[in-house]
């Protein structure tokens, strides 16, 4: 019998697609009548054998993989595990040329380009063959046990010695009722936030995010604490100073016992994410198939979600797990500052679809239901703004979602940018999103300027018609001479490729152009 090894799911480099330039993500097809995500699910759920080989999992060498490639015969490994997609194929909502592209071969570079996200081991374990027949030298190395684990020895709280190594380090000290972690990252860290505690039974999850690399303290603490944690940030220095108070008052002789992924620093694309449970708290109506969820982490977690970064949710459905990515706005568009980097809650604009499987069970939740919820996730960086003075924001539908916090930093925060405009499409006026705070907004601040398009609009509508195009963009955007312009789009896949396609063509070079693709 093989020994399959369990994943985390998302993949450990799961990630919303993000590009800094809009390269091409996935495009969707429109899928035959009874093969949505719920009808895949029902169906790998029959009972049927989706794998040919009735029930057996067998170990795959490479030369056995390359004979299943053809659509009636489709093989393909994703991390070093063999699935049978055949049975998938007309329910892919990639299409069967997309899927086809890793046919008889390994396909984890292929999945990892177009979405790193979806949980693909729950989709497709019943479609399971095994697992890619290992080479020795893999086995060796594999087989060598790992250093054994020791306890940790209370060092002296003095500043760090100086050190070429550029790796962060961590130091620590207490007193009879505290117990403090000291980060040095050695380097400044970003004032937008970048730090997640999570403290759950004795156990200090915490992860420092430092552009596209990660580093992660991971203990079993030596001795109980309360729940609460405190995290104070020396932004110019790079220091981080995690506080929590003992239950019983004493001397600790270590920090506590390492557990996995302790002290490393590694890409964060390569961590896989972690998800702490949520509460719903409140769902408040946008328009007629939108809310705003809001969501309050556990006690032990302080999470600040930095500017243009997104979050994944997770849910079990039909003993399916789903994950999907939302990018999380402010309570309110129009509040008179940009929230504390301390602010406990999560605030999810999102839109429920009438066959959407994940937004249909979001929207069944009730106010103390729960949902699972990963940490930052994303690529995007707000550094590119600090030197912008026109800042141009294309969305569609609920492609607003991350406009929402850029509209609010250009005007609370970055004072060289002098003009922010967004031009929003929607099919109808009654889809337009938070429409009265941005028209305050543009009514009471003259560096902020908003447009509407309708694809679908009423006879009275005086505003733009139609979808993005050539002419509406040279229309929109305005580059005067000596300034320094950026672009972000956000929308459906045919959008935001179209979109980015026109603003080449318009002379936006990769360095001014932001595409937020899901």
């Amino acid at each position: 019998m093989l020994n399959i090894p369990t994943q985390s799911f998302p993949a450990p480099c799961s990630q919303q697609r993000v590009a800094p330039s809009g390269q091409s993500g996935r495009s969707k097809v429109a899928l035959k009548p009874g093969h949505s995500l719920m009808d895949w699910i029902r169906f790998s759920k029959s009972g049927k054998d989706l794998t040919g080989l009735r029930g057996r999992l067998i170990e795959v060498t490479q030369e056995e993989l390359q004979k299943h490639n053809t659509r009636e015969d489709c093989w393909t490994c994703i991390r070093g595990m063999v699935y049978n997609v055949t049975p998938y194929m007309d329910y892919h909502p990639g299409g069967e040329e997309e899927l086809m592209k890793a046919a008889g071969i390994d396909g984890t570079d292929l999945f990892d380009q177009v979405h790193r996200w979806v949980n693909y081991e729950s989709m497709l374990k019943e479609c399971l063959v095994g697992r890619m027949a290992t080479k020795a030298t893999t086995v060796i190395k594999a087989a060598m046990p790992p250093p054994p684990l020791t306890g940790l020895a209370p060092p002296v709280p003095v500043a760090p010695p100086p050190d070429k190594d550029s790796r962060p380090r961590y130091d620590w000290f207490q007193t009879d009722v505290t117990v403090h972690l000291v980060i040095y990252a050695k380097r400044k860290i970003p004032s937008s936030g970048c730090t997640i505690v999570d403290l759950e039974a004795g156990v200090l999850r915490l992860e420092v995010l430092l552009g596209k690399m990660s580093y992660m303290i991971h203990l079993c603490l030596a001795d109980e604490v309360e729940g609460n944690v405190s995290v104070h940030t020396a932004f110019s220095v790079g220091k981080i100073q995690v506080s929590m108070r003992k239950l019983a008052k004493g001397k600790w002789t270590s920090l506590g016992q390492p557990q996995e992924f302790h002290n490393t620093f590694i890409r964060k694309k390569d961590r896989a994410p972690h998800y702490r449970d949520c509460v719903l708290v409140s769902k408040t109506e946008v328009n007629h198939n939108t809310h705003v969820f809001r969501l309050q982490l556990p006690r032990g977690t302080v999470m600040h979600v930095p500017i243009g970064k997104h979050v994944y949710l997770k849910a079990l459905i039909q003993d399916t797990e789903v994950v999907r990515p939302y990018t999380p706005v402010d309570q309110s568009l129009t509040s008179a500052s940009l929230r504390s980097s301390q602010e406990s809650d999560l605030y999810l604009m999102i839109k429920v679809y009438p066959d959407g499987v994940f937004t249909q069970h979001l929207n069944s939740l009730q106010p103390g239901d729960h949902i699972s919820v990963s940490g930052p996730e994303g690529t995007f960086a707000v550094r590119p703004l600090r030197d912008v003075t026109d800042l141009y924001l294309l969305a569609a539908g609920t492609g607003f979602t991350p406009m929402t916090r850029l509209i609010q930093l250009a005007q609370q925060e970055l004072d060289t940018i002098r003009k922010t405009r967004l031009l929003f499409f929607n099919r109808r006026e009654e889809d337009i999103l938070w429409r009265s705070e941005l028209d305050q907004l543009a009514a009471n601040n003259e560096r902020f300027q908003v447009e509407y398009v309708l694809s679908e609009p009423c006879e009275g509508w005086t505003g733009k018609r139609g979808r993005v195009d050539e002419s509406m963009l040279q229309d929109f955007l305005d580059r005067p001479e000596g300034s320094r312009c950026y672009v972000c789009v956000c929308g459906p896949t045919a959008f935001t490729e179209l979109t980015v396609g026109l603003l080449k063509q318009q002379g936006f070079s990769e360095g001014e152009l932001h595409a937020f693709c899901g």
